[in-house]
Order: C-alpha cells, then sequence, then structure tokens
C-alpha cells in the first residue's frame, strides 16, 4: 500500500510517499480502508519533533513513522474479537491512540477508537472532526464548564478548533462571540455567532466587555489580557496558540486560579469514543457542520502540512485519499 513515511524529524519536506506492507488486523483491532484524513497541528509538532522528544514520541527519530489522526473510511476487515463493526461499515475517529497511522491507504487500529460515520457526512467530512472537534468539546463542557445563556468568547474562531467551538458553544445554549481576521468575519457569522469581532480593527482585552467564558484556539494575549476580560467568576481555557501563550497557560494558569476567583488554565485533550458519539449525534442534527478549506491528495500531504503551518487555514485542511486503493 501507498503511505507518507516520516523517518526522521524536521520540516514537511522530510516526508516521503513510499509503498509499505499492508498492516493485517490482530484479534482485537480492525483495519480501516483509509478515504480521508484530517490535518492537525498534532502532525506538524511530531513532524518537528520538538514535543515529541519531551513526550517520548522517539529521541533520534519517531517512534511512529507514519502520522495523521483524524480518519474515515470503510472497514476492511475485523479481528475475530471485535464486537462493534463488520466488514464495509463507514467509520471515522481519532487513532492518536492507536500508534497514528493515518496517512496511508489502509490501517489497523482497537475498535474502541471509533464511531460509525454519520450518514449525512463525506468521508473528507468525518475526516475533519475528530481532533478538533473533541478538543472544543472538551474545552467548552469539561474545563469550561459551559451552561446556557453564559456569554462566551471564542478566539481563533476561525480554525479548525475554533469553527468547532464556535457551533458546540451555540449548541450549549451559549451567547458567543466570535474573534477572527476581516476576510473571516462571514464565515463565522455563518456558523452562528452571535456577535464577531475583528482583531485587526478591535482588541477584545480592551473594549470593556467581560465573558463567562473564553476558550483561546489561536491567537495571542498575554494572560493578564484574558483574565481582565473575564467575568468575576470567568474561566479561561487555553487550546492552542503560540508557545508562549501555551508556556503562560501551564506555568501561571493555576497560580492565578488558586489566587483568586477567575480560573485559567489549558486543556489537554483526550480522545474518546464516547465524546466522539455525542458529536457524531450534533452532526446529525445539523448542528455542527465541519468547514474544509483545503483539500489535497495523499501524496501531497508535505503541502498540507506546509499550508496548515502558516496559520490562515479557515477550518479543516483535509487528506482525500485515491480510490485506486490496491
Amino acid at each position: 500500500m501507498k503511505a507518507i513515511v516520516c523517518t526522521k524529524y524536521g520540516p514537511p519536506d522530510v516526508l516521503q510517499l513510499k509503498v509499505v506492507e499492508k498492516p493485517m488486523p490482530t484479534d482485537d483491532e480492525v483495519l480501516i480502508q483509509v478515504h480521508a484524513v484530517g490535518v492537525n497541528a498534532a502532525d506538524h509538532h511530531l513532524l518537528s519533533g520538538m514535543i515529541p522528544r519531551m513526550m517520548g514520541f522517539g529521541v533520534l527519530k519517531p517512534n511512529d513513522k507514519i502520522l495523521g489522526a483524524d480518519v474515515a473510511g470503510r472497514v476492511a476487515a475485523v479481528g475475530r474479537n471485535v464486537k462493534q463493526f463488520q466488514q464495509g461499515d463507514e467509520v471515522f475517529g481519532d487513532i492518536s491512540g492507536s500508534g497514528w497511522g493515518g496517512f496511508a491507504e489502509y490501517v489497523c487500529v482497537r475498535e474502541n477508537v471509533l464511531v460509525s460515520k454519520p450518514a449525512n457526512l463525506t468521508f473528507e467530512q468525518a475526516a475533519a472532526v475528530p481532533m478538533a472537534a473533541v478538543t472544543a468539546l472538551q474545552g467548552l463542557r469539561d474545563k469550561g464548564r459551559i451552561k446556557p445563556g453564559q456569554k462566551v468568547l471564542i478566539n481563533g474562531a476561525s480554525g479548525g478548533v475554533g469553527t468547532f467551538a464556535v457551533q458546540i458553544a451555540k449548541a450549549f445554549g451559549a451567547e458567543v462571540t466570535a474573534v477572527c481576521s476581516t476576510r473571516n468575519l462571514e464565515m463565522v457569522r455563518a456558523l452562528g455567532a452571535d456577535h464577531i469581532i475583528d482583531y485587526t480593527q478591535t482588541d477584545f482585552t480592551q473594549n470593556g466587555q467581560s465573558y463567562d467564558l473564553i476558550l483561546a484556539a489561536n491567537g495571542f494575549h498575554s494572560l493578564a489580557d484574558y483574565k481582565r476580560a473575564l467575568s468575576p467568576q470567568g474561566i479561561y481555557v487555553m487550546t492552542g496558540g503560540s508557545g508562549a501563550q501555551m508556556f503562560q497557560a501551564i506555568l501561571f494558569g493555576p497560580l492565578v486560579s488558586m489566587t483568586g476567583s477567575k480560573k485559567m488554565g489549558n486543556l489537554l485533550a483526550r480522545p474518546n469514543q464516547k465524546d466522539l458519539t455525542f458529536l457524531k449525534e450534533l452532526l446529525e442534527a445539523g448542528k455542527v457542520v465541519p468547514v474544509i478549506d483545503r483539500r489535497y491528495p495523499l501524496p501531497e500531504v508535505a503541502d498540507a502540512l506546509r499550508y496548515l503551518g502558516e496559520g490562515h487555514a479557515k477550518g479543516k485542511v483535509v487528506i482525500t485519499v485515491g480510490a485506486e486503493i490496491a
């Protein structure tokens, strides 16, 4: 089978399209014929090697030689102990906890990371969902404790996590303010945001407004700026952004939280079947719709990662695996 192989850390140029051995499922695994793969910042971080080396992904070279976490495809074979799926089922899921391997024509994973694909979504749309949408859900619901009627601000509302966060917050009954650039105003408005702030024109941390929950999916502001924009009992959740922003949230967020009523911190999202099933219901109901900026074929994964790394993608970037799978 064809796969994009990563044998060393570095820029996207180090990736190679190779023919490798097709995997075979163990008794507890599902073999997926991959139709589409979502591209995430996590792929970029793994490829660069900085975060992976700190987290045990391999000191000198990657342990996982095929990246790609968000897959959508059709079950090609199942191990004898698999109960939830059978050959021919259409599925999607985040396989980052199963060794990655999505940038390939086939991949083997545990059945408990997969969910049946919503019938109203294409494979490409389904592949755009898992990591970004689960991150948005856990940031808003679990870390942010979102409630109906709250004033919620999404910073970085036009990106992968942000586009899902706007829609999920609305599904929870919040009053949503979305922060994005001028070119993305109409797109974010179409997602259902109640208020939109163009960050090139207005600094939301300086306009005197306060919010019950701020989810920072992208864009830089200091922790002090975010604190100023929170209501007295407000919560700030960092899910992405610059290195400085992540550092502040991880190191100083707990200290701020201990010294006052405002809570500030970061989220390390944990993929799981239960949350993806919850999102599947929102997708089937039309309350959440994936936003796809660009599609690339499998041989152009490096180009897709370069584009994502520029930081201006509107929603998600997706890899479409060719139909000529063998």
